[in-house]
């Protein structure tokens, strides 16, 4: 292979990577939020619903738009002081502007007409993922008449410019009525009275652009595939890897495993470097045959260093599968309103996660068919390049750089 060409290649790979990790942000859940909502039966006819928003983010942006300095001084104080109290203390002194701040992004409608909000006791404080919520309950009075009532949310929209792609994830039980929905910017709205198939596709379509906007897991499925040998190797690493996520997704819902955020991203950010490693290891050990399959394979045609790579993955993909829990929250037991949905946020994933498979194997197959030289230069410079990325979001989450 010729100087130029290597260069070439290389180049490729490089530059794959660069646009990669400028494409999103360090943390695959970094610098967005998610809001969530329960909707029930309130008295008088009336709907109840439970907001639950991330107390500094709320603080932030309700100060700015009600221009209450006040509000963000002491609220921002609370915060980082770590004092609970302090915090509910602070939204209730300033009640007026962080209401209206909810109220003014978040609503009820019947029909064509918007229903009335009344707050309902103080607000309280909460935990998700580790990060102090705030908690707001609300009635809404709808006018008489009937027609389709929706809710809608376009709660810390990107024009603030404090976070980007908000998720909401709501929940509602209201006369003989329940389900799950998943709201953003594109789909703001959803019916109390909407079909199971639309539910299911907002989820659906909820876990597919998670996969798709975090960056973190795109690299490690990247590195799955340069350091597969066989299109078996792949196969069976993406379907541990997907059995293993599915396992502590279910459990995290079960409320059976609950690991903070903290632990899980840099350990997500190590999983990436270790993955990507392993392939640079094999380079330097076997060189050209770093695509050899060792004598002696078993079940599947795969050899030791294929069995013992295939636990390696298995074993992240626990802890890839909190990641993607703690995207939806889940912290508190079982719920069967959220079940179907959060196995279909599952099915999204998945979906995106084979489609990049089948476009980027084949594609590696043949270079290392057609130029081995090439394809393993290819391979190591782009494991060369995760492996890297990993490191420096390992170095960022572990000392909140």
């Amino acid at each position: 292979m010729s100087r130029h060409f290597r260069r070439a290649v290389i180049g490729i790979a490089v530059a794959v990577i660069t646009f990669l990790s400028l494409a999103g942000p360090a943390s695959a859940h970094g610098f967005t939020s998610t809001v969530y909502v329960h909707v029930t039966a309130g008295e008088d006819n009336r709907i109840r619903t439970k907001l639950e928003l991330e107390y500094d983010l709320f603080v932030v942006s309700a100060a700015d738009y009600e221009k209450d300095d006040a509000l963000f001084r002491t609220g921002d104080a609370a915060f980082d002081a770590g004092d609970t109290a302090g915090q509910a203390a602070a939204l209730n002194s300033h009640a007026r502007s962080a209401v209206a701040y909810a109220t003014e992004r978040f609503s009820v409608v019947s029909g064509a007409e918007n229903c009335t909000p009344t707050q309902v006791g103080g607000f309280t404080m909460g935990r998700r993922e580790g990060v102090p919520y705030a908690v707001l309950h609300l009635d809404w009075t709808c006018p008489g008449g009937g027609g389709e009532r929706q809710v809608r949310s376009a709660l810390f929209p990107d024009s603030e410019g404090y976070v980007k792609g908000v998720k909401t994830i709501a929940t509602y039980q209201l006369d003989g009525l329940s389900g799950s929905a998943a709201l953003d910017a594109a789909h703001p709205a959803f019916s109390l009275e909407q079909p199971w198939y639309e539910r299911f596709w907002e989820f659906f379509r909820l876990g597919a652009e998670h996969l798709l906007t975090g960056i973190d897991h795109i690299l490690f499925l990247l590195a799955l595939i340069a350091g597969s040998r066989r299109l078996r190797e792949i196969v069976l690493a993406a379907t541990s890897f997907t059995f293993a996520h599915s396992v502590t997704f279910l459990l995290a819902a079960l409320g059976l495993v609950d690991v903070p955020g903290r632990v899980v991203e840099p350990v997500i950010a190590l999983s990436i470097a270790v993955v990507a490693g392993w392939h640079l290891w094999r380079i330097r050990r076997r060189g050209g045959h770093a695509g050899d399959l060792e004598a002696g394979g078993g079940h599947f045609s795969l050899d030791r260093a294929g069995w013992t790579r295939l636990g390696v993955v298995f074993c992240f993909g626990l802890v890839h599968g909190l990641g993607f829990a703690g995207a939806l929250g889940i912290e508190t037991a079982w719920s069967w309103t959220l079940l179907w949905s959060l196995l279909v946020f599952n099915v999204g994933i998945e979906a995106v996660q084979l489609a990049i498979i089948a476009l980027v194997f084949p594609l590696l197959a043949v270079l290392r068919h057609r130029a081995p030289t090439a394809g393993l230069w290819v391979t190591g410079a782009l494991s060369a390049g995760v492996a890297v990325m990993g490191l420096v979001w390992f170095t960022q989450r572990v000392f909140g750089i």
